[in-house]
C-alpha cells in the first residue's frame, strides 16, 4: 500500500486501484490508510478519487530505508524499535542465532547505547541514526581491527557527502569520525570467535544528525557536534541511512577483495594527527596495556606517525623508538605533558 502510494509520486491514487493491486477490499484498503496515517504518514482523502500521500515521517521505518537502497547485502534484512536498550546486544543475539550477513538492526532511540572502553553513548530519540549490522567475515582474529577503519572510511565519506564540506571530515584513530574538529559519530565493533578467526562480527554505528547541541550532556558538550549544524538544515535521516549502508557495503567489499591495503589511502586521508602530538591510555577492553607505556595507568605520550598495514597506531617517543598501538584511547597531548615525556615521567 505504501509502496504504491509512493510510486504515485504526490498524485491521487484511487481507492479501486489500490484495491486491485493490493488484492484487498476497499474497506481494508481505508483500514490500512488509516493504519499509516497512525505511524505518521499524511495522507489526502479526496471523496470519490482517492488518496494521495502528502507527507513522510521523520522515521527510520524498514520501508523507508528499503526505498531506493542501493546495496546486494547490506541491509536486506531490517530488524526496526522505536526504543532498545542497545542495538549491538540486539545484533549480537541475531549474529548468534544465525541471521544473515547484512543484518541489520536500527532503533530511533536506546535507554543503554554502548561505545568503546566501557563507555555509554548518548542516544536521544527521533534524532539521530544508531545500527548495527551482522557480518560474517572470513577473516583472521588479527585482521578484525582493520574493519573498524574501514567502517569510520565509510561513515566519513557518508557525511562529507551531507555536510558538502569533504575537508572539514577526519577520522580519529581508531573509531571516531570528527566534522570541523568536533566528535559526530562513534563506531563499536564486538564479534564472536571460533579459534584463531571470527564467526560472526557486529559493527555499531552512531551518527549524530539532527540532535541539538544545547541537548548534549555537559561533558559532551564542547567535544560533539551533528550533521545538521554544518549542513545548514535538518538532515533526511532514511537518505542518510540509505548512504551509509551502500558506502558501508562497498567499503567492506573491498577489504575483502584486498584487504585493508584497499582502502588504507582512503583512511589516511582522513587521518590528520599525524605528526601531532598525542596521549595514548590502555585499550582496557582487550585488558591489554599499552606497549612501551611510560606512566601509571598504561599511558603513553608521543608523536602519532601513520597507520599500519593491520590497522595498528605508529607512535613515534622522544628517545626515537617507535611504537604500535594495536587498542586504545587517543587524545591530543596537552601542554605540558610532552615535556613530561622527555624527562621520563
Amino acid at each position: 500500500m505504501l509502496d504504491s502510494l509512493h510510486r504515485a509520486d504526490g498524485r491521487i491514487c484511487s481507492g479501486e486501484a489500490l484495491s486491485s493491486r493490493e488484492g484487498v477490499s476497499r474497506a481494508q484498503v481505508w483500514k490500512h490508510i488509516e493504519t499509516l496515517r497512525g505511524r505518521g504518514y499524511q495522507i489526502d482523502a479526496a471523496p470519490g478519487e482517492g488518496y494521495r500521500l502528502t507527507g513522510v515521517p521523520d522515521r527510520l521505518y524498514p520501508e523507508e530505508i528499503e526505498r531506493g537502497l542501493e546495496t546486494r547485502w547490506l541491509g536486506r534484512e531490517i530488524h526496526y524499535f522505536e526504543e532498545i536498550d542497545s542495538t549491538n546486544r540486539v545484533a549480537l543475539e541475531l549474529a548468534r542465532d544465525g541471521h544473515p550477513q547484512g543484518t541489520v538492526v536500527i532503533a530511533e532511540g536506546q535507554t543503554a547505547g554502548r561505545g568503546r572502553l566501557g563507555r555509554s553513548f548518548f542516544s536521544p530519540s527521533g534524532l539521530n541514526l544508531y545500527t548495527s549490522i551482522v557480518l560474517r567475515p572470513d577473516l583472521t582474529l588479527e585482521r578484525a581491527p582493520t574493519w573498524i577503519l574501514a567502517t569510520a572510511v565509510a561513515v566519513a565519506d557518508s557525511i562529507a557527502r551531507f555536510v558538502d564540506a569533504d575537508d572539514a571530515v577526519e577520522i580519529k584513530w581508531p573509531n571516531d569520525v570528527l566534522l570541523g574538529g568536533l566528535k559526530t559519530s562513534g563506531i563499536l565493533m564486538e564479534l564472536g570467535a571460533e579459534a584463531t578467526r571470527v564467526a560472526h562480527l557486529v559493527l555499531g554505528i552512531g551518527v549524530n544528525l539532527n540532535v541539538d547541541r544545547e541537548d548534549f550532556p555537559d561533558e559532551f558538550r564542547s567535544l560533539a557536534t551533528r550533521l545538521a549544524s554544518h549542513a545548514g538544515h535538518p538532515i533526511d535521516r532514511a537518505a542518510f541511512t540509505r548512504d551509509l549502508y551502500a558506502s558501508l557495503e562497498r567499503t567492506l567489499d573491498a577489504c575483502v577483495t584486498g584487504s585493508f591495503e584497499r582502502i588504507r589511502e582512503r583512511f589516511e586521508a582522513r587521518f590528520r594527527m599525524r605528526g601531532r602530538e598525542i596521549r595514548v591510555i590502555d585499550g582496557t577492553d582487550t585488558g591489554s596495556r599499552v606497549p612501551g607505556a611510560n606512566a601509571p595507568g598504561g599511558e603513553l605520550h608521543g608523536t602519532a606517525l601513520g597507520i599500519d598495514a593491520d590497522g595498528a597506531l605508529r607512535v613515534g617517543r622522544s628517545d626515537g623508538t617507535e611504537v604500535r598501538v594495536i587498542a586504545g584511547d587517543v587524545t591530543l597531548a596537552k601542554a605540558g605533558e610532552r615535556q613530561r615525556d622527555r624527562e621520563g615521567a
